[in-house]
Formats: C-alpha cells, sequence, structure tokens
C-alpha cells in the first residue's frame, strides 16, 4: 500500500474511494496537487466531477480519469477509435495537461470518470477555459519547469503573507 512523503492516507485507498463515490453518487469534490494544468488549475485548487458518458465530452473540457492507479485532471485534446484484442473499435479520448508537450495515453470509457463542472480557488470560483491557455504566459510555463516552480512557490507566499487570516478555522 502507498503512502505520501508524510505517511498519511493510503494513496491507493483515496483513488479507490473517488472512483466508487463518483461512480455511485455521480458527483466527486478532489483537491487538484499537481502542476500540469498550471496556470489555469493550480496546486491547491478544488475541483468539483460530475459524472459524465465519453461520447458526451468535447474538445477542450476539463475531465477526470485514472490510469496506472493515479487519478488525472486533464484537458481533451481530441477523440480517437482504438481497436482492442477482441477486433472491436472503442472510443477513447485523447488528453492532455496544459502545461505538458506530449498527449497521455489514449483514455478508455472504463478509465474515464467524468468531467470537470467547477473549479474553486481560495474560497472563490474560478471559470474554466473551454481551451488550452495559449497567452505569452502559458507557453512560458509550458517551455519551462524553473518558471513554473518560481510561479508556484511566489504564488504560495503571496497566500501566506495576504491570506493570512481568511482561512476558515474549524
Amino acid at each position: 500500500m502507498q503512502t505520501d512523503c508524510q505517511g498519511n492516507a493510503s494513496i491507493e485507498m483515496a483513488r479507490g474511494l473517488a472512483e466508487e463515490v463518483i461512480r455511485t453518487f455521480g458527483e466527486v469534490r478532489l483537491r487538484v496537487f499537481g502542476p500540469s494544468m498550471a496556470p489555469a488549475m493550480l496546486p491547491g485548487d478544488v475541483v468539483t466531477i460530475r459524472r459524465a458518458g465519453l461520447r458526451e465530452i468535447s474538445s477542450g473540457e476539463v475531465v477526470l480519469f485514472v490510469q496506472s492507479g493515479r487519478l488525472f485532471v486533464h484537458r481533451v485534446v481530441g477523440h480517437k477509435l482504438i481497436s482492442t484484442a477482441e477486433s472491436v473499435e472503442q472510443p477513447c479520448l485523447i488528453t492532455r495537461g496544459d502545461r505538458l508537450h506530449h498527449d497521455d495515453p489514449p483514455v478508455s470509457p472504463q478509465e474515464f470518470l467524468g468531467r470537470v463542472i467547477s473549479l474553486e480557488r481560495g474560497h472563490r470560483k474560478i471559470e474554466i477555459e473551454p481551451h488550452e491557455s495559449s497567452g505569452v504566459f502559458a507557453r512560458l510555463l509550458r517551455a519551462s519547469d524553473r518558471a513554473t516552480y518560481l510561479y508556484l512557490r511566489l504564488l504560495a507566499s503571496w497566500r501566506r503573507l495576504f491570506l493570512r487570516g481568511v482561512k476558515c478555522r474549524v
């Protein structure tokens, strides 16, 4: 059983629970951890995912899927028909993180979990752009891991400095 670097709850169990909740109840909220969707989504953002059929998804939408035992929230860049071992053509999604240069392996209907319907950052709803960011800033983050690292560190420092008293205390 895998755990994170602090020895917290199993990554495998968390993934399985998120999968079960969305398949059973149709909707789940998750916190994003990786920088692959920056600047559209940042580590710490909370996304709400709603169950959907693979054929309902359009290019440009952001979706949740599971591959290699991990959850991914990436943007759909296309659709493809893949031949399976039984010679049956199966529809798949082609996805990619906004910051990444390469497409993910095709997402099968079994791996697909749903579409992102909302994004929250610091208790504010953020509009999800229906297409990959193509501005100068987004291209800079895509081109440089160092620029992404500095951007994320700057954001974290800004949040600590200016949003210290805003957090909800339970």
